[in-house]
C-alpha cells in the first residue's frame, strides 16, 4: 500500500460477524489496487473486532481501529479523521460491491476533475435484486441537493466517491449525536457548497435489505427519531428557501408515522443541535423545541 493511497474506504463495524467477510472480501477483490480499507470496530461485542484484525494481518491495505461504542456516525467520523486517500467512499458491513467499483469511479473522478462522483446501486432483498438509477436531472450541487431532499436520489455515502479535502475545506463532520441520517446530513451540507459533480451510469454497490433485518436503519426507535429530528432541525435553520419546505414537511410526516407505528411518543419536543462558538473550537449543545 502506498503512503497516500488514491482511495480510502471507510467501513463502520458493529455486530457484523455474520456478513463482514462478504463485505471486506468484495473490497479486497477490487481491480483497482491503490486503496486502503479502514475497518472501524465501534466497540462490537461479537467477534467482529477479531475478524478485522485477521484481515489486517493478511493484507497491508487494511487498517483497523478499535474504539468505544459511539454509534455509526462517530465511527464514520473516526474513519474520516484517519483516512489518507485522495478520495473516499463508505461501505456498510452488511453490504458488498462489484470488483470494478473503485477503478471505474476513480477513472470518472479524474476524467471530470470531480469533487463527487455519484453512481447507481442495487437493492438486494430476499426475493431478488433491483437496479436503482441515481442520474441527477442536472450536474450541479443545488439540483442534486433538491433531488436528495425530495427523495428522488439516495442520500447515502456508499454510492458517492468524494474528494477527501472537501470535508476539511468546508468544515464537515459526522454529528456524533446522530444514529441515523448522518450520511444524509453530511451529503446535503456538502451539496450546499460549490462542488463539481459527476455521474456514472453504472451500479456497483449492493445495498442488502434482507440479511441484517435488525439493522438500526430499519428498526424504529426513540433514538432514531431524535436523530432524524436533529437533521430536520438543521435543515430548517440552514435551508430557509421555501422550495425546500415541502420536503421538510414530508420528512416530518414520515417520522410521525414511524412513531405511531412503533407506538413511540408522537410529540418529541426536545432534541439538540450543535452550535460552534465564534472564533473558538468549542461546541455547545443548544436545546430547541421541535414538534413533529
Amino acid at each position: 500500500m502506498s503512503t497516500n493511497p488514491k482511495i480510502s474506504i471507510i467501513v463502520p463495524v458493529y455486530k457484523a460477524e455474520a456478513y463482514l467477510h462478504r463485505c471486506v472480501d468484495s473490497l479486497l477483490a477490487q481491480t483497482f489496487t491503490d486503496f486502503e480499507v479502514l475497518l472501524i470496530d465501534d466497540g462490537s461485542p461479537d467477534n467482529s473486532g477479531e475478524m478485522c484484525d485477521e484481515y489486517a494481518a493478511k493484507d497491508n491495505r487494511v487498517r483497523v481501529f478499535h474504539k468505544e461504542n459511539g454509534g455509526v456516525s462517530s465511527a464514520r467520523q473516526y474513519g474520516l479523521d484517519n483516512a489518507q486517500g485522495e478520495y473516499l467512499i463508505h461501505a456498510d458491513p452488511d453490504d458488498w460491491v462489484e470488483p470494478t467499483m473503485l477503478e471505474e469511479l476513480y477513472e470518472k473522478a479524474i476524467q471530470d476533475n470531480a469533487d463527487m462522483v455519484i453512481c447507481d446501486y442495487y437493492e438486494n432483498r430476499h426475493h431478488g435484486q433491483c437496479y436503482k438509477s441515481q442520474r441527477p436531472n442536472r450536474m450541479d450541487a443545488p439540483t442534486v441537493l433538491w433531488q436528495i431532499l425530495f427523495q428522488q436520489l439516495h442520500g447515502s455515502c456508499c454510492n458517492k466517491l468524494v474528494r477527501r479535502v472537501c470535508y476539511s475545506q468546508y468544515g464537515l463532520e459526522f454529528p456524533r449525536e446522530v444514529s441515523l441520517w448522518e450520511d444524509l446530513y453530511v451529503n446535503c451540507r456538502l451539496l450546499m457548497q460549490d462542488i463539481h459533480i459527476s455521474y456514472l451510469d453504472r451500479a456497483f454497490y449492493h445495498y442488502d435489505l434482507h440479511s441484517n433485518a435488525g439493522s438500526i436503519v430499519r428498526t424504529p426507535s426513540l433514538g432514531n427519531i431524535r436523530s432524524q429530528l436533529y437533521v430536520i432541525n438543521w435543515f430548517e435553520r440552514h435551508l430557509p428557501d421555501t422550495a425546500y419546505a415541502p420536503a421538510i414537511f414530508n420528512m416530518k410526516a414520515a417520522i410521525k408515522e414511524q412513531a405511531f407505528r412503533a407506538q413511540l411518543p408522537p410529540n418529541l419536543s426536545k432534541t439538540y443541535t450543535q452550535k460552534s462558538t465564534p472564533n473558538t473550537s468549542h461546541t455547545e449543545k443548544v436545546y430547541t423545541s421541535v414538534t413533529v
